[in-house]
């Protein structure tokens, strides 16, 4: 089922896709604490409240390119902040990190209201605070949503008349939505974001101590925002793996599929639901491993997004396999080594037992050899294995340098001065 992007029919649409990109952060005041105020954006549809009534969530359109996609996410947070900042309870600022800022106790994080037809999302969401605590909730990232063009798939589906187009489709992004929960660790080694926490995350008596947590990324750690168990999927068939999520479903194991907390969602066009999912098929897949960055003022860099896509293009172009029951929990295991600050720690990758910082090389090397003819390609990577191969150059180790002796004074400043950067571009 892999696409071959050495065969010089597929060679031509090799970068041809779509982006979106889903952006949480919180809204807090001008003294570091979240904000109390309702949800100011209720007549714009792509800002929207998540978990609770000051988690904003930017949602973008989608795009054929990571510079218009960045380009709209820059223009939704303009938005916003031309609104922030005219709020008659005063000032508002956008949270540039993942970790929240000073939080007094769990009454201080006011669940999202909605009413009438919607109602069933806030009495969700209070599900969730009951089973998992308020303060997890509070962490914020990006989820980035992916899909080939149809051109592309097209293409590719010539050498598969024996099925449907849809079921082609499908199995595409079946095996590659296993490949990318296999190497969701790279992602995160590469991308991760978020090493300072203010103590009060952990106690109410500790608001205003710093605290360097230990991890690159505490929400895709062994302390972030995971089920309280390690989900085992089918990626058989799309029938097979929607049942295999609707089985946590109805033994109780989970309210519903959209508590599947897991680094690779497959989608449908539209609302997502699986009997939606059953009924359309596969229209994109969404990526959640993704840090807020606070070195980029919308949260994330193109070169990011552009390193992902070619990653995704050469896990596709590789051989398929297995994905069992051993190597699914080893994969999320994998994550969340990969999510520590030491480096050195170990992970298991394809019954080898290494560093992950050995492991990435190796990824790397291989991308680099598989894109050896592709000038731009190399380029992206040459980007990331800069941050494998010299010191200080991960972004949670910057952060950490930045931020880890003054986490919420400073993320102020910064949450100021990319407030000014985005009204004067407004002017």
């Amino acid at each position: 089922m892999r696409l071959d992007f050495k065969n010089g029919d597929l060679k031509e649409y090799i970068f041809d896709a779509e982006f979106g990109l889903e952006k949480e952060c919180l809204r807090v005041k001008e003294d570091g604490y979240i904000s109390q105020t309702q949800h100011p954006f209720p007549d714009n549809d792509n800002i929207q409240k998540d978990f609770c009534e000051s988690q904003t969530e930017f949602v973008s359109n989608v795009f054929n390119s990571a510079e218009e996609v960045c380009n709209n996410l820059r223009e939704l947070h303009r938005y916003a902040y031309s609104k922030l900042f005219n709020l008659p309870s005063g000032n508002e600022f956008l949270w540039p990190f993942s970790n929240p800022p000073y939080v007094k106790d769990e009454s201080d994080i006011p669940v999202a209201l909605f009413n009438g037809k919607m109602k069933n999302k806030s009495l969700y969401r209070e599900y969730l605070a009951e089973k998992y605590g308020k303060m997890k909730m509070l962490y914020s990232g990006i989820h980035f949503n992916f899909s080939f063009s149809d051109k592309l798939l097209k293409k590719g589906y010539e050498n598969f008349q024996s099925i449907t187009f849809e079921q082609y489709k499908n199995d595409l992004y079946l095996e590659l939505s296993k490949k990318i929960v296999e190497y969701a660790w790279l992602i995160v080694y590469l991308t991760a974001a978020s090493p300072v926490m203010d103590g009060s995350f952990f106690s109410n008596e500790k608001i205003g101590k710093d605290v360097l947590s230990g991890y690159t990324s505490a929400r895709c750690s062994e302390i972030g925002y995971w089920n309280d168990f390690i989900p085992v999927l089918s990626y058989e068939n799309l029938e097979s793996y929607v049942s295999s999520i609707s089985k946590y479903v109805e033994t109780g194991k989970l309210r519903s599929a959209s508590e599947l907390y897991y680094p690779v969602r497959l989608k449908p066009r539209g609302e997502n639901s699986p009997e939606k999912l059953l009924k359309y098929g596969v229209n994109h897949i969404e990526l959640r491993m993704l840090d807020d960055n606070p070195l980029s003022p919308i949260g994330i860099f193109e070169e990011d997004i552009k390193f992902i896509h070619i990653l995704i293009i050469y896990l596709i172009s590789q051989k398929d396999f297995e994905f069992n029951e051993g190597r699914q929990i080893n994969a999320v295991k994998n994550e969340k080594s990969a999510a520590k600050y030491d480096d050195s720690v170990s992970i298991l990758l394809n019954d080898r037992i290494e560093s992950v910082k050995n492991q990435a090389i190796d990824v790397i090397n291989n991308m680099e050899t598989y894109f050896s003819d592709c000038d731009y390609a190399k380029e992206i990577i040459a980007y990331q294995k800069k941050k494998i191969t010299e010191p200080n150059r991960r972004y949670a180790e910057i952060v950490a340098n930045r931020f880890g002796t003054d986490y919420v004074h400073e993320g102020l400043k910064l949450a100021r001065q990319y407030a000014d950067e985005f009204l004067i571009g407004s002017d």
